[in-house]
């Protein structure tokens, strides 16, 4: 497994990561057993980066990274947010980043995940009632403490990641990136490249779109929240589709499948840049991995450019409520 470096305080992970959240909540039935086993096998395949939240659950996610890697922990990058606040029931507060709110968040991650540091602790969202140097001055304290090695930013706009990198260095931005959202090469991967940030690209399949897996939104289950997202949603759905269908077309030529020809493209976008597909079972984690694999020439990247232009997908990444919170 080849690694990559985020930033320059010295983090080093897989070029490849799992992202956990779908298996505690958002989409859909979830299995305890199968994403336990999957975060192991991840392991075994070399993946290091795991990506958790407490919101995740909420608070659950957390509970089970633990579990699973309990006995492998120097084998893990362990990354968890804090900031989106939820109560237990699962309903929602808003966005917390307050210095004392930062403080008892990681205390609260570190009882979960049943460690004693994290090695990435994201701000997982901007807290516009806050400025940011208060919120980065208290994550700076989880470093000095010991309680996290690095610090990361998710869904931050250029001059927010700025100050909060001029507060603390900064590490890695974490924003969606795939085929179907293109949005951080306006200017994000601009700013974290000129001032050393790596950047990891969660959503790097389009949640789920561009595996092919999905042909209609009653697929979704009820309680899957893909189905209020505007890009899942009516005429939209269809358009999107018929992009996916082109993006299948271009794999079977290559012998592949969409979701690996989806993931070699964002992999293919820089060394700095580190995908982290989120998925609850082995079989899809083997697929992805086998994406480190492929080689795109430069005429493959010319074919995916050509089906998939930037802008390509229909609709907003969340519904407009939610959109409020990214890029600020």
């Amino acid at each position: 497994m080849e690694q990559r470096t985020l930033g320059s305080q010295g983090l080093v992970v897989s070029q490849l990561g799992l992202g956990c959240m779908g298996m505690s909540d958002f989409y859909g039935a979830t299995d305890e057993q199968e994403s336990t086993a999957t975060i192991r096998r991840a392991l075994d395949l070399g993946v290091t980066l795991l990506d958790t939240a407490d919101m995740y659950g909420p608070f659950t996610n957390e509970q089970l990274v633990g579990r699973a890697i309990a006995g492998r922990r120097d084998e893990v990058v362990l990354a968890t947010k804090f900031g989106n606040e939820r109560r237990p029931d699962g309903s929602w507060v808003g966005v917390n980043g307050r210095p004392d709110y930062v403080h008892q968040a990681i205390d609260a991650s570190l009882m979960r995940l049943g460690v004693d540091h994290v090695d990435l602790c994201y701000q997982h969202r901007v807290d516009t009632a806050i400025p940011v140097e208060e919120t980065w001055g208290a994550m700076g304290e989880l470093v000095e403490a010991g309680k996290a090695r690095y610090l990361g930013i998710s869904e931050a706009a250029p001059a927010t990641i700025r100050r909060a990198h001029a507060t603390h260095p900064m590490s890695a931005v974490q924003s969606e990136y795939s085929l179907f959202s293109r949005d951080p090469e306006d200017e994000v991967l601009g700013a974290v490249r000129e001032l050393g940030i790596g950047f990891v690209a969660y959503s790097p399949l389009g949640r789920g779109f561009l595996s092919g897996a999905i042909t209609s939104p009653g697929q979704l289950a009820e309680d899957d929240t893909r189905r209020s997202s505007p890009r899942f949603s009516g005429d939209n759905f269809a358009k999107n589709l018929a992009v996916v269908e082109r993006v299948q077309a271009l794999a079977r030529a290559k012998g592949v499948t969409s979701a690996q020809l989806a993931l070699a493209w964002v992999l293919a976008q820089g060394h700095d840049i580190v995908p982290i597909p989120g998925t609850k079972r082995r079989s899809y984690l083997e697929e992805n991995v086998a994406a480190l694999e492929i080689d795109l020439s430069d005429e493959d990247l010319a074919s995916i450019e050509e089906v998939a232009p930037k802008g390509v997908a229909v609709g907003a990444r969340y519904p407009e409520p939610q959109m409020v919170r990214v890029n600020v």
